[in-house]
This record gives structure tokens, sequence and C-alpha cells, in this order.
């Protein structure tokens, strides 16, 4: 091999914010629709800086027909005069230079998100136009740009009132950085609202331009995360009618000065939704917050059981999960220098933030209970029955355990397992009926594929107990197959095949067995779900035959429209299929299992926030949200088979 010279004339030097459009997803995370998206976040986050300093009331977000968007707010303006270090303007430096803004020192913004300076650089770097106006003092302040560099200096290009201020961003992403340039409404909004829940007060106004009747969403919470835990409860039955709400503040040394607010509020569901932010960054891995939240908790719970003689001396204490089930809450805290760490860099890593947050729900929490004795006793009540529940689901547990991996002797009778036992390798069908079950075990591949037939449709787990779940023998079968545990005990090494596909009947029937299987595994397997172990089989709905020779399968109403197109429509024949059933296990094979020619949909968590939401109201108590989730989604059902 040739040996190469490696000396100082292969160091580069990226200038300017050259290394940003070389490297993009090193500033925000990819060029995919998620890192397009984060573009707005990022100039959004600045003016929420502004109303956490307290200079912005409100935010303009605006999507213009050709995808470029706007954002306004009434802060106080990026400072144009001189800047003494660079000798160029401030605003040329927040948009042309890294690590350039009010965030760093202090001075600028004792808190603040986003990318801490970078943002606004970022998205300059990365849209091949960007327009930066700026009302001040009578003024208005523009300065143009192109993929990062000034195209004219810091121009006054007008008057304004002189009681006006605020800041204007125009910017048009880079079609040569991002994969595509079509920014969601509905992705957009879904932030936007959260920020206002987490900003109480501020006001912030999405509009879309697009179509032909554009859209226009206003948020604006007074009761900031009391109205976000509200609304987030909004399709569930609450056992008290206000959330619980308290909030601390620290500011006695100045590298630790913070402010925590916590809103909860139970509901009678058997699951915990608790979203943690600081600095409005979801911070989804949790950390010191989340960790002082639950110490206290469960302490200050057990403590007024106690005290009040609802435990007894010799009763067990109720433990973490006991006091958080059905429990919705918001952690909100705001802090100088926040350290993130984690996998992701979603995880609060500031050790002081504990004990505030510790301190200010022990407090907060036990002045509620001894004012609202009524409201306690039902969550205390509600508490004490999830405990029973956890020792009974505990026994039945128990019997869904597997000694060992490899402990065939323990898998459930109606399983027809793989002969690899390498994860890696394996895939698990879960089939609806015998009849189905039989087709799918005799045209499978016996090396790596398993086929687990279900009888009926099993509980749905979004309104049962664990305790009574654990007692279905349907959920039991998969529990033992699949060999990871769940909740708590489920350990996603130990899963026995790496794809987990739900292979259901292409009828209502089918779609509903479906539904509950993705409800039971995203509230009791959620990391094989998140990790991409679940899949959804795509059986063909049709067998277009045309003489002896032609054959093909389709797989929706529109290929079956267009293959009439390409064949004619003479001598043709068409068979539905309502059922897996009715095909051979040739035919199964060849439509839904073999991996050379079948389609699968892999299930996935982009929003847990929004996953929780619409498992509640497909599957829970409450019938009017579903009749209205039905109502507003059936003009975009194509062909429905009841």
């Amino acid at each position: 091999m040739e040996q190469s010279t490696y000396d100082a004339s292969q160091i580069q030097v990226l200038e300017g914010l050259e290394a940003v459009r070389r490297r993009p997803g090193m500033y925000i995370g990819s060029t995919d629709s998620r890192g397009l998206h984060h573009l707005v976040y990022e100039i959004v986050d600045n003016a929420i800086d502004e109303a956490m300093a307290g200079f912005c009331t409100h935010i303009f977000v605006t999507i213009h027909p050709d995808n470029s968007v706007t954002v306004v707010d009434n802060g106080r303006g990026i400072p144009v005069d001189m800047h003494k270090q660079t000798g160029k303007s401030a605003l040329e430096v927040a948009l042309t230079m890294l690590h350039a803004g009010g965030k760093f020192g202090g001075s600028g913004y004792k808190v603040s998100g986003g990318l801490h300076g970078v943002g606004l650089s970022v998205v300059n770097a990365l849209s091949y136009l960007l327009i930066a106006e700026v009302r001040k003092e009578g003024k208005i302040y523009r300065q143009i740009c192109e993929r990062g560099i000034k195209k004219t200096e810091v121009e006054v290009v007008g008057e304004c009132d002189p009681k006006e201020h605020g800041t204007s961003i125009t910017f048009h992403p880079d079609p040569d950085i991002f994969d595509e340039v079509d920014y969601e409404y509905e992705i957009l909004i879904k932030r936007l609202r959260e920020l206002a829940f987490l900003n109480a007060g501020v006001t912030i106004v999405v509009t879309d331009e697009r179509p032909e009747e554009k859209l226009e969403s206003t948020f604006h919470y007074m009761g900031g995360i009391r109205e976000f835990v509200s609304y987030l409860n909004k399709n569930k039955t609450v056992l008290h009618p206000e959330p619980i709400y308290f909030t601390a503040a620290q500011s006695d040394n100045p590298l630790e000065t913070a402010s925590v607010e916590v809103a909860m509020q139970y509901n009678d569901d058997y699951t915990e939704n608790i979203y943690t932010y600081a600095n409005n960054i979801c911070t989804t891995e949790g950390g010191s917050h989340l960790v002082g939240f639950k110490t206290a908790l469960t302490r200050v719970i057990n403590d007024y059981a106690r005290k009040n003689k609802i435990l007894k001396d010799n009763d067990a204490n109720l433990t973490g999960d006991d006091v958080r089930e059905g429990l919705t809450a918001i952690i909100s805290v705001k802090l100088v220098e926040p350290q993130f760490e984690g996998q992701t860099k979603t995880k609060l890593g500031n050790a002081y933030i504990k004990g505030m947050v510790d301190s200010s729900v022990s407090d907060g929490l036990s002045v509620y209970m001894e004012e609202h004795p009524a409201e306690s006793k039902l969550i205390i009540d509600k508490c004490l029955q999830a405990s029973r529940a956890r020792e009974a689901a505990r026994k039945a547990r128990d019997l869904t355990r597997r000694k060992t991996a490899l402990d065939s002797t323990s898998l459930p009778g109606k399983l027809a397992d793989c002969t690899d036992k390498d994860p890696a390798n394996c895939e698990l069908f879960i089939v609806e009926g015998q009849s189905a079950g039989g087709s799918a075990k005799d045209g499978r591949d016996r090396k790596y594929q398993a086929i687990l037939p279900l009888r009926g449709k099993i509980l749905n787990v979004e309104k049962t107990r664990l305790d009574k779940m654990l007692s279905n023998a349907e959920i039991r079968c998969m529990i033992t197959a699949f060999g990871a545990g769940m909740d708590n005990d489920f350990d996603v090494s130990k899963l026995r095949y790496h794809k987990i596909i739900c292979m259901t009947d292409a009828d209502v029937d089918g779609s509903h067995i479906r539904t509950l299987l993705l409800t039971f595994f995203y509230r009791h397997m959620r990391q094989m779900v998140e990790q991409g172990y679940v899949y959804i089989a795509q059986p063909p709905l049709y067998l277009i035959k045309k003489g002896d020779k032609f054959r093909k399968y389709v797989y929706s109403d529109e290929e079956l429209a267009s293959a009439l197109e390409e064949i004619g429509r003479d001598k043709i024949e068409v068979q539905r299929y309502k059922g897996l059933g009715e095909m051979n296990p040739e035919q199964l094979w060849d439509t839904t299992m073999n991996p050379e020619t079948r389609l699968m949909l892999r299930v996935t968590i982009d929003d847990a926030m929004a996953a929780d939401q619409i498992f509640t109201v497909l599957m829970g108590d409450q019938v009017e949200p579903r009749r209205e989730f039905i109502e507003t989604n059936s003009k975009l059902v194509a062909d429905l088979d009841i």
C-alpha cells in the first residue's frame, strides 16, 4: 500500500459558518423532517428566552406558501450597535458567528434554552436566504444573508413607533441541505403549544398560509403547566377537579439560581404519565429533577397515610409504582447552567436540582393533603388498590417468567417456535385464530419464523388493572413467548425475537385486535416498541386473475384500480381476502411472510405524549372523545370494511 503523507497541509480550518453547512447533523441532529422543523424551534427559543427574561409577551410564527418561515416577537430586539470585540454590528455577529449571543456569562439571559447562542447563526447557515429585521428606538434595521454570508450591511430601512420593539426573522431553508423542504403544521403546533404551556402568559400565534383557507392557531395559557396537565387529562376521569400545583425559587448562589414548577393530577387510569423539562427542553431520560419528585411523592403519601392511620403499623409502605399509578404530572425547572447527560443528552444532571424539587414537592404536597382531606383520601385509596393489585400481579407474574432464555419446556404449548436461537435472526408472528395460525405454521420457514396463534381478542389493557391482565391466558402466552418480562422488569436484551409481527385480518376485527396488541406493547413493553422490534404485517386485500396465467396480489384499493387500468377489465376475476385463513400456506408465504416479497410496517414512537393521548382516546372509558375522533378522521378513510 502506498504511504500517504500526513502533515499540516491536510489540516482543514473551516471559516465562519462553513462547518455548520458541512456537518449540519452536529448542530440540528439531522437533515430530515426533524432537523427542518428544528430550525423553527431555534428561532422561537430565542423569543422564549426574551419572554423568560420578562421582555416578550407575543410570538408570531408564519409558514409562507414557499415554505419559508417568519418568526416575529415583541422582545427587546437584537442589539444593532457596534460590538467592541469584533468591530461589527451586534446583529451581524449574532447572525454570522457561532457561539455569539447574550446567553453566555449570564448577563444577557439568566436562563435560556435552545442551542445557547448557536441557534440563530446555525439557522442562517442552513438557509439559502435569511432576512433579519429589528425594531427599536423608532427605527427599523435590516440585514440580509445568503447561506450564512452577509449580503447587505445592517441598514435602516424605515421608521416605526418609538414604542415598537422586537425582532423578525424570515428564513428559507436550503434545499441543498435538507432532504425535503416541506413544513408540517401539526408538528409545529405541537411544540409551540407545549412552549405556551411551559411559559404562562406568553401568546404564540401560528399561521399556515399554504392552504386555500389559511390555518391559524393561538396558544395562550395563564395557568401554565396547570393547564398543561388538564389538557393531558382531558379524555380521562380525574380524581380531583383541579391539578395540584406548587412552585419554588432559589437565588442564594448565582451559579445555582433556579426555579421549580410542579403540576400534578390523578386519574382513574392505571398508567403514569410524568413529563420533565429543563429550560423548556423535554428531558425524556429524566434526571435529577425527576428523582427529587419521585422521592418526595412516595415519602409524603406514606407519611400522610400513616399519620392518618390509613396504613397500620404492620402494613408495608406504598411503593413508588403504587403512588404513581394514574398520575399525570409536569415538572419544569429553569436554571442558569443546565448539565445534560445520557445517550441523547436529554437527562438533567445538576445535582442541586434534586434537593430543590424534593423540598418543593414535600412542602407543597403536604400542605395540599392537609387542606384537602377528601381528595387526599381518594388518592390514598387508589394507591392502596394499586398496592393490592401489584402484590397479586407479582404472584401472577411469577407464572410467566422463564427460567432461562433457552428453556423451551416453559414455553406455551400453542407456540410453534423456530430452531434458530439468535434473537437477531428470529421472527415471531402473532396470528389471529386457529385457521390462520395453521396456514402460517405450514407456510413459514421453521428455521427463523415462529408462530403464536391467539384465540379471539385479548383484554383491553387500557381498562384493566395488572393483576386481572396477568390472569388472561393469551397475554401470559405472549409474555412467556417473548421471554423479556414486562413493565419495570422488562429487559429488552432477553427478548427472544427481534421482529414481533402482528399479522391480523384486513377487516374491522383484525384492526381492533391489532390496536389491542399495540396498546399492550406500548403500555407494558414500551422499550420493545421504541427500539423498533414491533411490526405490522400487510396481507393483500385482493387477488386478480386473468386467464390461466396472469395472477397478481394487490394491497390497496388504489393499487387495484391501477391494475385494472393496466390489464383491462375484460375477463378478469377479483378475489377479496376477508381473512388470512382464506389463503393456503403457499399464498400466505408468498404474500405476507417471505422477506423477499412481503410488505411490513415498523411501529415507531416519535412522540410519547401524543401516543398516550391517542391510546387513551381509542381504548379508554370515555365514549365521546372516541366518537369525536372517528367523526373528525372519517374523511381520511378511503375504504371502510364493515
